[in-house]
């Protein structure tokens, strides 16, 4: 066995790909590496977490994009030749696992939400298909075994102080042509909702932009984040795709979700699937969204949400 490698360009999802490896490493009885960019501290804050050997990128020139490592992590694969490698799927990951994957002629299972070991020591990857509705039962039969892993698929590693492991420091990646011309940040209407534990998510039912104020001011009572979903931030543009739920946006993990005149169309669902508790109110009492709720309403929300506020005020 060679080991299981990750690697995700976004710090916060290291930890969790920690977790997944950790978890094949231990069922293979091999070592986990973590590739990324940083210094002797994060090193070791890996270790703690769980990783046995981390390799260090040195840092990229201002004018380099975070690409340019593709080829060192490909020659660094192929002289290792790991068993399994896993890639954090944000839009940079997905993009540099399909290039690796290609510079190694191996195949890529893409959005995995889990993973584990059969008895024949192979990867068994399940994968969302046809919106949500089913699942998909994946192997690779080539080397490494590479996948990628959707946000919040598992849990952060935590830190166990008393772990030890190794660290290499790789070569300087060279300049693929392309340049950074300018970095510029998005704007966001609310603040993160993936992180949120709790969500208030308008929907379709809202007949006007300045009903928005109504799922506001519910979202301030409950200490939330407000979410939508498609329709409000595609074909209405009231609110940003970053405050967007679903299947070809984002998936949310909050303990509470509350949705405010959703109907709970199945790319919708798939956002919340992993939800704590769900909640609804819409004046369709045969609204999809009843159906994956703990707790629903049926009625007008124009009467429903503020006596909830007045409610929760209290």
């Amino acid at each position: 066995m060679s080991g299981v490698w990750i690697y995700a360009d976004k710090y916060e999802q290291v930890f969790e790909l920690l977790t997944a490896g950790r978890g094949l490493a231990d069922s293979l009885g091999t070592k986990l590496t973590a590739l990324v960019s940083g210094d002797n501290d994060t090193a070791q804050d890996l270790i703690a977490r769980g990783a046995d050997e981390v390799l260090l990128f040195p840092p990229l020139a201002e004018d380099q994009p975070v690409q340019d490592y593709v080829p060192l992590m490909a020659d660094e694969a192929r002289e290792a030749d790991p068993d399994i490698f896993l890639i954090a799927a944000s839009l940079k990951g997905k993009e540099m696992g399909a290039r690796i994957a290609a510079r190694l002629d191996t195949a890529l299972c893409s959005e995995c939400i889990t993973m584990n070991i059969d008895d024949k020591g192979k990867l068994q990857m399940e994968r969302l298909m046809y919106g949500g509705s089913a699942i998909q039962t994946v192997s690779i039969n080539s080397r490494p075994q590479m996948a990628t892993i959707p946000p919040r698929a598992y849990e952060p590693a935590q830190v166990i102080d008393s772990r030890q492991g190794s660290v290499r420091t790789l070569k300087k990646p060279e300049p693929s042509g392309m340049k950074v011309i300018d970095r510029k940040g998005k704007a966001q209407s609310s603040g993160d909702i993936s992180a949120a534990r709790v969500i208030v998510c308008a929907g379709r039912g809202l007949e006007k932009q300045e009903d928005l104020d109504l799922v506001r001011e519910l979202a301030g009572v409950l200490g939330a984040e407000v979410a939508c979903t498609r329709p409000i931030s595609e074909e209405k543009h009231w609110m940003t795709e970053e405050s967007c739920i679903g299947l070809s946006a984002k998936e949310v993990k909050p303990a509470l979700y509350l949705g405010i005149g959703v109907s709970g169309q199945i790319q919708h669902l798939v956002g919340i699937r992993e939800a704590g508790i769900i909640c609804a109110v819409n004046s369709d009492e045969n609204a999809p969204i009843f159906e994956s709720a703990d707790y629903g309403i049926t009625g007008d929300l124009y009467k429903i949400v503020p006596a909830l506020i007045e409610e929760f005020k209290k």
